[in-house]
């Protein structure tokens, strides 16, 4: 009997749950760098600079919300699934349709011909012809795939996901992209928004101004949203 590696990829929702994790943590410094430590103390000085932080930090925040709700629906959305015995809706009205129509031309004496003729072995042809999941033993849509980590079909599967433990399927495909606008639009803004600070971070690590761990958390928010 030859293994099944694939067996060994359902592992990758343990790492998967890591990564949540993962992104916890990078959510956070960037939560430190940006709002705590950048742009938090210039709202006590008043003026445009307060203004311009009150700004960034409320955009921030927002973006953040945002992000934070596309990725739950993302990670707790189910993909779609897969009806048990599923088949096409035309594949049974074609068989009730021949089934029916045989019954009417027996009991009417009509003569069948080419064009109307329909055989039940025509039906079961068409019906063996649907792409069919020997390990689901179920019927595959069109755009359905088996994913091996999470050991089921999904409809309209795209990939599945380490970040978001979870298949990117027909039901959470909107909230993914919605995730990766939001947090391009939120790396943009931490960019833009730690530019300044990073600028400093060279001089200060020049005069040895500030604490290591200011600097380094600075560093650190700078280098994940790259």
């Amino acid at each position: 009997m030859v293994p099944n590696p694939f067996k060994f990829c359902s592992a990758l929702k343990v790492l998967g749950y890591f990564m949540i994790l993962l992104v916890a943590a990078i959510v956070a410094v960037s939560y430190y760098a940006v709002v705590v430590l950048a742009w938090g103390p210039h709202l006590l000085h008043g003026g445009f600079e307060a203004i311009l932080s009150f700004s960034i930090i409320i955009a921030f925040h927002v973006l953040l919300i945002m992000l934070s709700w596309s990725y739950l629906m993302v990670v707790l959305r189910d993909p779609g699934s897969v009806p048990e015995n599923w088949r096409r809706a035309s594949e049974e009205e074609n068989l009730e349709a021949g089934s029916s129509m045989t019954m009417l031309t027996s009991e009417c004496g009509v003569p069948e011909t080419a064009s109307s003729s329909w055989s039940p072995s025509e039906g079961l042809e068409r019906r063996q012809s649907i792409p069919y999941c020997n390990k689901c033993n179920n019927g595959k849509p069109p755009r359905c795939h088996h994913c091996s980590v999470c050991q089921r079909c999904v409809l309209k599967m795209d990939h599945h996901c380490v970040w978001v433990v979870n298949c990117v399927g027909a039901r959470n495909y909107k909230f993914f992209l919605l995730f990766l606008m939001y947090t391009f639009l939120e790396t943009t803004l931490d960019t833009l928004s730690l530019l300044p600070a990073f600028i400093r971070f060279f001089e200060e690590a020049k005069n040895h101004s500030t604490s290591p761990a200011n600097l380094a958390l600075n560093f650190l928010a700078f280098d994940f949203v790259h």
